[in-house]
């Protein structure tokens, strides 16, 4: 719903469109209605009277130091006339709220004169998550990522350091989350019942003996602290993550104790036609932890699954065939191993990664027995549209 007053109303504000809904002023179809409540073509939205008309006046543009604008620009990946894609650091909002002045919100006015439109955030980032960060020069270009990102078609894959070594090591977790009560909605919990879907394919990239692994993460769905949640419900929060991993989400020794989730990588598309591919450099503690645990950046190319579009009925025939053959080609080995006397089959050690994830089990990654000597290598770390 804050999308369609974005669009269709842009003069009334979010905290207008927030507090009607919070006293009941604004209806949808005779009912109460949140401000991230979905809309379908047909229904009633009820404005409070006058309410349409409402005026804002144009929003004063703060005046930025040099500093200011600095750091602005060292954030910057790459720009065009639709976009800018930033690298958000970690510790910094993406948007300002009741004592939160300093955001990425406020420093976009550096890349904005006084005669073009300010530029405008289309996602977020958690406040100590860092990474990519997409915004819109336009408000026509906001819409249209907008669209994108509400309708999932953008692809974008996290990095991030977990205690422990999930034993499904290529997976897809789906556990439903809400609003946990009593925590005045800052946090989250899985809620089976009356929680929203939630759905993350994950695979572990390498991992640091049984100590901590490094894992990419796809999230298929945009719910508020949804990698962290889903983590933490296999028994693997994230390092760092105290909110939802409590003081077991710390490693001892030299490890940071911020946290190790990085928006890497996305991909969208962009209205020029060419999809935007962006990749964001690791923040100094993250990559200082790879190092330490003797991981490379190079043995991940942090590539999304893309979306097929739909298969011609005989390229599904022999799709089907051959998947066949194969399963009956690994049951005979299934077979063929339990004649040998092979060991049972891995299970895995924990109870909510048994309820929660569902995957590959097949052989771990290979162990790293501690740092590595010498400098890390780093990837190219691709920027821009590719």
């Amino acid at each position: 719903m804050d999308r369609w007053f974005k669009r269709n109303l842009p003069q009334i504000g979010f905290a207008m469109v927030s507090r009607w809904a919070r006293t009941g002023q604004i209806r949808l179809d005779g009912k109460r209605v949140k401000p991230e409540d979905r809309l379908m073509a047909g229904q009633v939205l009820r404005v409070p009277p006058g309410g349409e008309t409402a005026a804002r006046g144009p929003r004063k543009r703060e005046e930025l130091s040099d500093e200011d604008i600095d750091r602005a620009e060292r954030m910057l990946i790459t720009q065009d006339k639709a976009a800018i894609v930033l690298n958000k650091p970690p510790g910094l909002a993406t948007q300002g709220g009741t004592g939160t002045r300093d955001h990425v919100d406020r420093l976009l006015d550096a890349f904005a004169d006084e005669k073009s439109p300010r530029p405008r955030l289309v996602h977020r980032l958690d406040k100590d998550t860092s990474g990519v960060l997409l915004t819109a020069r336009t408000p026509g270009s906001a819409a249209f990522f907008s669209k994108h990102f509400s309708g999932r078609s953008a692809k974008k894959v996290y990095w991030a350091l977990v205690v422990g070594v999930p034993e499904v090591h290529d997976g897809i977790i789906e556990a439903k989350l809400a609003k946990q009560p009593g925590t005045g909605g800052e946090k989250m919990h899985v809620d089976e019942k009356d929680g929203q879907t939630a759905k993350t394919k994950y695979r572990v990239v390498d991992r640091a003996g049984n100590r901590a692994a490094w894992v990419e993460l796809q999230p298929f769905t945009g719910r508020t602290h949804q990698l962290r949640v889903h983590m933490a419900a296999i028994g693997h929060p994230i390092v760092g993550d105290g909110k939802y991993g409590g003081q077991d989400a710390f490693l001892t020794g030299s490890i940071s104790r911020k946290m190790h989730l990085h928006a890497r990588r996305l991909i969208i598309e962009h209205p020029d036609g060419v999809p935007l591919d962006a990749t964001a450099e690791l923040p100094e503690h993250f990559a200082g932890s790879m190092e330490q645990l003797g991981f490379d950046e190079n043995d991940s190319d942090a590539m999304p699954e893309q979306d097929r579009g739909p298969m011609p009925k005989a390229l599904q025939k022999k799709a089907a065939k051959q998947h066949s053959k194969q399963i009956r080609k690994e049951a005979r080995g299934e077979r063929r191993g339990r004649g040998l006397g092979d060991g049972p089959k891995q299970k895995l050690g924990k109870k909510s990664a048994a309820k929660f994830a569902k995957g590959t089990k097949g052989g771990k990654p290979p162990e790293r027995g501690g740092a590595r000597k010498g400098p890390s290598k780093r990837g190219p770390g691709g920027r821009g549209r590719g």
